[in-house]
């Protein structure tokens, strides 16, 4: 039930007022709420729902986060979005913000989500202590946009890779061409790693999600290949999601390296891909 008294997070379930749930189908843009079924399923024992409300507009959220509870880091949205999975019957390990949307367009301008998201984290961790780890799964939806804009592949790929890619981007094949290229696998998403890390914008990412959970100190854990072979999900990121991870440890050090020193954290195994 929504209790606001103070500018904060406050949770989300199947017992707050009908008015707010019909909002929440309402603004959910990240990933569309298919109706009443599908947004039971995503308030569910192993899923969580925040909004953050303020006095002003008690009946209004600002802005929310949909989170799952899993084993492990989650790779795949259509396994979260499955409205017919059972729910987790087990102790989770792990909290996955797999949407966050603004609600008000005279409030796009101003950033309410690293609140939010640093808030729930540390809501979660109090009421949850099973729950080790924090990360998103994400779009990287300026991906395709870039890759359709780059006029000299050949300087990132060998010649053989890059005429696949420009045969593939006139092509545009389904996903289930998709997955038997391992080849395109490989170069698509050592090209989204590229893209994430060195392609930017006054010496910040060029993808808004990316500067999103970078400049809140998250660290860019993994790219996860046709995690979304949804038409939009193959629109804007050939199919390609990505996890950051919420390390409480090391938020604060992130974020103070990021605005400084412009440095990105990031895994290992992301580092790799670009050879």
């Amino acid at each position: 039930m929504v209790q606001s008294r103070v500018p904060g997070a406050s949770a989300i379930d199947w017992k707050t007022p009908a008015f707010i749930l019909e909002k929440l189908i309402q603004y959910e843009s990240v990933h569309e709420i298919q109706g009443w079924p599908d947004l039971r399923r995503r308030l569910e024992a192993d899923r969580r729902c925040f909004g953050f409300f303020h006095p002003a507009l008690p009946d209004e959220p600002l802005i929310f986060v949909e989170a799952a509870l899993t084993h492990g880091l989650s790779n795949n949205i259509h396994d979260l979005l499955e409205q017919q999975s059972p729910a987790l019957d087990a102790e989770a390990d792990t909290a996955v913000f797999y949407s966050i949307n603004n609600c008000l367009d005279g409030l796009r301008g101003i950033s309410f989500g690293n609140f939010l998201i640093k808030q729930v984290i540390e809501q979660l961790a109090s009421e949850a202590p099973d729950i080790k780890h924090y990360a998103t799964l994400s779009p990287v939806p300026g991906f395709m946009r870039w890759l359709k804009s780059v006029r000299e592949l050949d300087q990132l790929l060998t010649d053989v890779q890059s005429e696949a890619v420009q045969q593939w981007l006139s092509q545009q094949p389904a996903s289930d061409q998709l997955s038997v290229n391992v080849e395109l696998q490989s170069t698509l998403s050592r090209l989204c790693a590229h893209y994430l890390l060195n392609e930017k914008s006054r010496e910040k990412p060029l993808d808004p999600v990316a500067r999103f959970h970078l400049g809140n100190g998250a660290r860019l854990e993994r790219i996860n290949w046709l995690a979304d072979t949804s038409a939009n999900g193959l629109k804007q990121a050939a199919g390609l999601m990505v996890n950051y991870v919420y390390d409480r440890k090391t938020l604060a050090r992130n974020h103070e390296a990021y605005e400084r020193q412009h440095e990105v954290a990031c895994s290992s195994q992301v580092r790799k891909m670009l050879g």
